[in-house]
C-alpha cells in the first residue's frame, strides 16, 4: 500500500445564512475553492481522478459533478456526492484516503460545500391524501423518541456531564477571542463575493452571553454555532504524485467514522477518536494540534475532556462558534484549519474530529 498525503487545503470564508454568500449557487460557492486548492498544489485539472463533496441540505442531483464541471475539470471526472450530515466533510477525506491507498486514484479533491441560504424547501407527503407538510430537519433514526432535537440533545449532554452554562459561555468567548487573535491567512482562505475573512467573528463577552436567546436549557445563541454558508477542499494524493511536488506534505495517517447512541450525538466523536488512536498507535499526549467541532460549546468541552486532549492545543484559531456551521462543509473546514496549523508549526501530529446527528462521530489524524 502507498501513503496518502494532503498537499493543499483551502476554504471560503464562513458567512452566516442570508449574508454575502447567499446569492451563490452551490457550484458558484464551491468551484472557486476547488480551483484554488488545485492551483496551490501545483496540479492541473487533467490530473484529478475524482472529486468527493459532502453536502447535507441539497440541492439534490450530484453536486460534486456540477462543482467539478464548473471548476473546469475534465468531463471524465464523475464526481461523488454524499450526505453524512456534519461529519461528511471529514468523511470525504477518509474516502479520498481509501481511494489513494487502494490504488484506485492518485489525486482526489475532497471536502464539502453547503449553502444554508439556498437550501431547498422540503415536504413530507402522505399516502392518505393529507396535505404535504414542510420540514427542516430530516429524521436521523427510525424512532422519534430516540431522535432528539439537536439543541435539546446538547442541553441533555450538559446536564449529564455536569457542564454549566458558565463553562459553555466561557468556551464560546474564548473561541471568538482566539479567532480574532489569529485570523485565517491568505493561504487558507479563498475570497468570495468580496468577503475575505470569516464574517461572524466578534468581540464576545460574558455579558453578551448572559443576554443571548435561550435555545434549550443552557444552550443559547451564544454557545451554539450559527447556520452558515461555506466550502472547503483538500487535495489528497499518492506518494507518487507527492514526490514531484515541492509542497508541505501532510500525511493522512488514520481516519474513522463510528456510530454511537443516537440520543447522545455529542459524544460520538469519542468513539471515532479512540479508533484512530488504535489504528495509529498514538495517544492524546502525542498530539500537537487538534480541531474539534464546536457545533455546541458543550459538545466540544465533552469531547476534549473525554479524549483527554490538552485544551491549549485545541482550535487555536477559534472554532465553529466563532465562524458558523455550514453542515456538510464543517468537517472539511476543520481539516483545512488543521492542515494549516501543522504547516505553520513546521512539524507535528494533529487530530480533527466532529459529531453528526443520529449519533455519528468522525475523526482523522494528520502528521507533518
Amino acid at each position: 500500500m502507498t501513503r496518502a498525503y494532503i498537499v493543499s487545503a483551502c476554504r471560503s470564508p464562513v458567512v452566516p445564512r442570508g449574508g454575502a454568500l447567499a446569492h451563490l449557487s452551490l457550484p458558484a460557492l464551491a468551484a472557486p475553492v476547488l480551483t484554488a486548492a488545485l492551483t496551490r498544489a501545483g496540479l492541473g485539472p487533467a490530473q484529478v481522478d475524482e472529486v468527493i463533496c459532502s453536502t447535507a441540505l441539497g440541492p439534490g442531483g450530484n453536486p460534486a459533478r456540477s462543482i467539478a464541471l464548473a471548476a473546469g475539470l475534465p468531463e471524465q471526472v464523475a464526481g461523488l456526492s454524499f450526505d453524512r450530515q456534519c461529519a461528511g466533510g471529514l468523511d470525504a477525506l477518509a474516502l479520498a484516503r481509501q481511494m489513494v491507498l487502494s490504488g484506485a486514484a492518485d489525486t482526489v479533491v475532497a471536502g464539502g460545500a453547503e449553502s444554508y441560504s439556498r437550501q431547498p424547501l422540503r415536504y413530507r407527503t402522505f399516502a392518505d391524501g393529507r396535505p404535504a407538510e414542510a420540514y427542516t430537519q430530516a429524521p436521523f433514526t427510525p424512532w422519534p423518541e430516540r431522535d432528539p432535537d439537536m439543541a435539546e440533545a446538547a442541553a441533555a449532554l450538559g446536564r449529564s456531564q455536569g457542564i454549566s452554562r458558565a463553562e459553555q459561555d466561557d468556551w464560546a468567548v474564548e473561541s471568538h477571542a482566539k479567532a480574532r487573535a489569529q485570523p485565517p491567512t491568505e493561504a487558507e482562505l479563498v475570497p468570495l463575493a468580496g468577503v475575505s475573512t470569516d464574517a461572524f467573528t466578534r468581540r464576545l463577552t460574558p455579558a453578551l452571553c448572559s443576554r443571548a436567546k435561550v435555545l434549550s436549557g443552557d444552550i443559547t445563541a451564544a454557545n451554539a454555532a450559527v447556520a452558515a454558508d461555506a466550502a472547503a477542499f483538500c487535495v489528497v494524493v499518492s506518494e507518487r504524485v507527492a514526490a514531484d511536488l515541492a509542497l508541505p506534505k501532510v500525511e493522512l495517517i488514520a481516519a474513522a467514522t463510528k456510530g454511537s447512541r443516537p440520543e447522545e450525538p455529542g459524544l460520538a466523536p469519542l468513539v471515532a477518536i479512540g479508533e484512530v488512536f488504535r489504528q495509529s498507535g498514538l495517544k492524546a499526549s502525542g498530539l500537537h494540534r487538534a480541531e474539534i467541532m464546536e457545533a455546541y460549546a458543550v459538545q466540544a468541552i465533552a469531547c476534549v475532556t473525554g479524549a483527554e486532549i490538552a485544551p491549549r492545543i485545541v482550535n487555536r484559531g477559534g472554532g465553529a462558534l466563532a465562524r458558523g456551521h455550514p453542515i456538510g462543509a464543517s468537517g472539511a473546514i476543520n481539516a483545512v484549519r488543521l492542515w494549516h496549523e501543522l504547516v505553520a508549526r513546521g512539524s507535528g501530529t494533529g487530530l480533527a474530529a466532529i459529531a453528526a446527528a443520529g449519533g455519528i462521530g468522525s475523526a482523522a489524524l494528520m502528521r507533518l
